[in-house]
């Protein structure tokens, strides 16, 4: 029997939330902040969401934390939503990472782009065949940044790998995420815009269906009504979103990024949801930046 995976190509069509991990004043996981966080995102009506992510802070977890927030994503989510486990490193962690999520019952596997000074474009190949084929039953999603790839690649991984069913693009250039989609095969793949909010509107005028969010930890109201808006069709409206949302990405982008999760852990902070510690290379943000984050994001809570 051939597995479809028309489930979770559905869930890909969507806002794919990626929680924060919220750390305790001792420095580990905040596990009870946690699933408070994800029930959260559950009864506000979010139906896909990304353990291990960046917003995640993926790469400042150890291995045993990555599997602990996979855990308590499984168990607290349920059958409430898809699960997609962000995993990564070397193919050997990768596979282990995949095949243990698979255990706990995920649907589907987030493959970060490999984290290597030199990338090849058969070697990109090669790294996600070798870690989709070890879980044919799972769906997969390369999480494709780099721009010097072409869609013929995808194409050729999907050949091998019929588990390779949707893409997160998160290079920041709608022009070329058109044309390495249709290179790719449009139809063949779920394309998520990897790069959230601010760019949703452009990627979905070019054949995406979902987007990724870090925003909707804060505010998921917000990030759902963009959602709509773009399934309708209705760019004036999403772009009303769209502006509403500015600011705070924008802060989330200065700098290269560099405060991408701080500022989504000080608007929670400024909620009472979570303490705002990242780890490094993050940092907190300065005490004079928090009052424009906190104000924006008690805006969207009232």
């Amino acid at each position: 029997m051939t597995t479809t995976f028309e489930a979770q190509r559905a869930a890909l069509a969507d806002v794919v939330a990626i929680p924060v991990t919220p750390f305790a004043e001792d420095g580990t996981v905040d596990q009870d902040a946690h699933r408070a966080l994800l029930r959260r995102l559950l009864d506000a009506g979010v139906t896909t969401l990304t353990p291990n992510g960046n917003t995640g802070e993926y790469y400042a977890l150890t291995p045993e934390e990555r599997r602990l927030v996979t855990e308590l994503t499984l168990d607290e989510v349920g059958d409430r939503a898809a699960v997609l486990v962000g995993v990564g490193h070397d193919v050997p962690t990768a596979v282990a990472s995949a095949r243990h999520a698979a255990e706990l019952g995920a649907v589907m596997i987030m493959v970060h782009q490999p984290v290597h000074p030199y990338v090849s474009q058969s070697g990109w190949v090669d790294y996600h065949r070798a870690i989709a084929s070890a879980v044919p039953g799972l769906g997969v999603v390369p999480y494709i940044r780099n721009a010097q790839l072409p869609g013929a690649r995808l194409a050729e991984l999907a050949d091998h790998c019929p588990n390779v069913v949707g893409v997160k693009y998160a290079v920041p250039d709608a022009t070329r995420f058109a044309a390495f989609a249709r290179d790719a095969g449009l139809d063949r793949f779920v394309w998520v815009a990897g790069l959230a909010e601010p760019y949703a509107p452009s990627y979905f005028s070019a054949g995406a269906t979902g987007f990724t969010s870090g925003l909707v930890n804060v505010a998921p109201a917000v990030s759902l009504n963009m959602i709509e808006a773009l399934r309708a069709g209705d760019y004036p409206a999403a772009m009303k979103v769209w502006e509403q949302i500015r600011r705070f990405e924008e802060l989330r982008a200065a700098n290269g990024s560099a405060d991408n999760v701080t500022v989504v852990k000080e608007a929670l902070a400024s909620l009472g949801l979570c303490r705002r510690d990242v780890r490094p290379p993050s940092r907190t943000l300065p005490e004079g930046e928090r009052a424009e984050v906190a104000a924006i994001a008690a805006g969207w809570s009232a």
